[in-house]
């Protein structure tokens, strides 16, 4: 499926060269930003926590949440660089390339909170070791989302910040001077070594299922678990 993790790199890696192509105009800008939000809402709903229903509703406030504060500060952050005289116009560029990370690692928080916060508030199913329901907790939930937040966060790192890097020494060499042709084809190549370095590295963060001491959730499980025993609690990453 194009939305599961299983489908992440191939589906993803041509929005990344699009975010990363240089000397983007006000309107380019806007649709790779709009097209990477897409792409990242539907991938937070195909891997959210299921335990808990939420409705269409809450989809729609996460994505257009997030579509919204990823084009603001992309298209915020270019208009600062471009202003900023005391540039010259080579490291203005440099800079225009990493503009990407921080809209799209904000963006994906905006998106995950948005989507995901009534889970904060109903609290997510605790499961016994032999994956018996035995409650429900906020706390859990936070803790959830918190890992959640963070891992949306550690993905775009090396796929957006890398590559800005790596091709900045690239195209001084020889062969992409003379061949500026084979600059968008090198630089894909690029973004796809990172996404592949990047989506395991941050799907290891955390476990799928995280294990908690069972006073960690005695005071809001309906049920309680065995002196000895700990709540295991399902993390969507």
């Amino acid at each position: 499926m194009p939305f599961r993790m299983s489908g992440y790199i191939p589906f993803g890696t041509p929005i990344v060269v699009g975010l990363l192509l240089p000397n983007q105009t006000l309107a380019s800008t806007v649709f790779w930003q709009w097209l990477n939000q897409s792409h990242n809402a539907c991938v937070n709903y195909a891997n959210r926590n299921a335990t808990k229903p939420s409705p269409t509703s809450k989809f729609i406030q996460g994505y257009l949440g997030a579509v919204i504060s990823a084009v603001s500060i992309a298209v915020g952050l270019n208009v600062l660089v471009q202003r900023a005289n005391k540039f010259t116009p080579a490291t203005r560029l440099l800079i225009q390339r990493f503009v990407p990370f921080p809209a799209v690692a904000s963006a994906n928080i905006c998106n995950v909170v948005l989507m995901r916060h009534t889970e904060l508030e109903e609290g997510i199913d605790v499961l016994d070791n032999n994956g018996n329901i035995v409650g429900s907790s906020r706390i859990a939930a936070k803790h959830a989302l918190l890992e959640t937040a963070l891992t949306r966060v550690v993905l775009p790192m090396p796929i957006l910040v890398l590559p800005p890097i790596i091709m900045s020494i690239l195209e001084k060499t020889s062969l992409l001077r003379s061949r500026p042709r084979m600059i968008l084809p090198v630089q894909s190549l690029v973004c796809l070594a990172a996404f592949g370095l990047a989506l395991p590295l941050a799907i290891s963060l955390f476990p799928q299922m995280s294990e908690e001491a069972n006073c960690f959730f005695r005071r809001e499980v309906s049920k309680r678990l065995g002196r000895n025993k700990k709540g295991i609690v399902p993390v969507s990453s």
